[in-house]
């Protein structure tokens, strides 16, 4: 049997056992379109993890845009975290995968307090990694103590590497889906509209949607904020040094091609083949990935490339920043910002990218909070607030990222972050009672709040902003 049927029939055998069979003595349940899921409940938090929101993605479905679920009878068990995408993981990511990668991936999880009477308002997470790497399963990622907050969060997979981006001449001529190459993205807009069909089921409300994502998924943030195909999923974003929306400015569906067909001659399949993309889709996800992480992304491998990230197709990857200049995106509130010591450095892409962000959405009158994020943890201790270390603080996770070695001036920043992260999703403001002021970004005033390294957050004009401008990378 081939490798993609047995992932299918494995994927769907749980779904269609009868209800009996599946149920646990407790647990709650909740009916989403597909079927009932049962999840557990731990220190007054409810859970529901592996939730399928679209079909596996294997076999005919490889470089397909998701398609419905199948629905099962009886209550699917829904405790733990499903596969993670398909890649190599990162050996020093920070934040290591939770399950082994798999190709049947497309599963999201859900918490929420067990004690919520009224609609909650959603958050919805969406991971880095580079579009090769991360998942929704890393602990540092999961969503209990933002449900004791008052919101729902939900995490999600989508595809990575050359599963989330890919183009053959012979897959865009056929285009049964109308849209190519940018799975990757197809993935977050299917979940977002799981998210809106679905979550009230749960008792989220889909009325009061935040999604928030770090890194590529701060990128991602930009990518749905300006794409028209996600109008009307989400009211509020958070990006997370997701640079200046500029993600695959000059990528483009031919290069795209040009780049799967390398990837076939590589495997010796002849891309002008009529079997080509038969032969393609017959490899294993192991052939497929071919070691590709984050590492190659900074040390490519010679040869002709056989990866090439997201691509403009002008459909759903639409050009970001042309959108923000003429005012053609979603208009929702906005927090951005990056760490102190990010890619780039004080001038680059992460930091300067937030303040440029900032300057054009909030050029169209669009509320815009922008911060920047220099605590280390104290068992760190040395200074300069990396890549992704502001993650296990926006969540509250602090004790979970640095275990025993955690600081109670560590969880009180947590604390103070996730309240006006919890704040924001609430009612589109991170102001709230205890919390110092943090005023909205305009270019005049170039007010951030930062998150300093003495463990206060403190508000005021960017003290980096005269030499990111000198530096020319940041539109004034």
């Amino acid at each position: 049997m081939k490798a993609w049927k047995a992932a299918l029939i494995g994927g769907m055998a749980a779904w269609m056992l009868p209800g009996a069979a599946l149920a646990q003595a407790s647990g709650p349940v909740a009916a989403t379109q597909s079927g009932k899921v049962q999840g557990a409940v731990e220190d007054g938090v409810a859970s529901w993890k592996g939730i399928p929101f679209a079909a596996p993605p294997v076999g005919p479905l490889r470089w397909r845009a998701p398609q419905p679920v199948a629905a099962w009878s009886g209550v699917r068990p829904a405790t733990e975290y499903s596969h993670d995408c398909m890649q190599k993981p990162f050996p020093s990511d920070a934040a290591p995968l939770g399950t082994a990668p798999a190709e049947d991936c497309l599963y999201l999880n859900v918490w929420k307090p067990v004690a919520a009477k009224a609609k909650l308002p959603v958050m919805v997470w969406i991971y880095g990694g580079g579009f090769v790497n991360g998942g929704s399963s890393p602990p540092t990622y999961a969503g209990a103590n933002m449900a004791k907050q008052g919101v729902l969060f939900v995490s999600f997979n989508y595809r990575v590497g050359r599963f989330g981006s890919f183009a053959l001449p012979q897959l865009s001529a056929a285009n049964p889906d109308g849209l190519l190459g940018n799975y990757n993205f197809m993935d977050q807009i299917a979940a977002l509209k799981w998210v809106r069909q679905n979550i009230a089921a749960f008792g989220g409300d889909p009325a009061n949607v935040t999604i928030i994502g770090e890194s590529a998924g701060g990128m991602s943030v930009h990518t749905l904020v300006t794409s028209p195909l996600a109008r009307g999923l989400f009211h509020k974003a958070v990006v997370m040094s997701g640079g200046n929306a500029q993600t695959a400015k000059s990528a483009t569906l031919k290069d795209a091609e040009a780049i799967g067909e390398n990837l076939a001659r590589a495997h010796g399949i002849d891309p002008a083949a009529p079997d080509a993309l038969d032969k393609l889709r017959a490899l294993t996800a192991e052939q497929v990935t071919d070691g590709l992480s984050m590492i190659e992304l900074f040390q490519p491998k010679p040869g002709p490339r056989t990866y090439g990230g997201p691509m403009l197709d002008g459909t759903l990857l639409v050009d970001q920043e042309k959108a923000y200049t003429s005012g053609n995106f979603a208009h929702v509130p906005m927090l951005i910002g990056a760490t102190s010591a990010d890619m780039g450095g004080k001038t680059g892409f992460m930091i300067a990218g937030a303040r440029e962000a900032s300057t054009r959405i909030a050029a169209q009158k669009v509320p815009v909070w922008e911060y920047r994020f220099s605590y280390v943890a104290d068992s760190v201790g040395k200074p300069g607030a990396g890549h992704a270390t502001d993650i296990p603080f926006f969540f509250d996770n602090a004790a979970i990222k640095y275990g025993p070695a955690t600081t109670p001036r560590d969880v009180q920043m947590g604390k103070t972050i996730s309240a006006y992260l919890a704040n924001f999703a609430k009612k589109g403001d991170p102001n709230g009672a205890g919390l110092p002021a943090w005023p909205r970004f305009t270019a005049k005033d170039d007010a951030i709040l930062d998150f300093a390294a003495d463990g206060k957050a403190l508000a005021g004009r960017d003290p980096w902003g005269a030499e990111i401008d000198a530096a020319g990378l940041s539109q004034r």
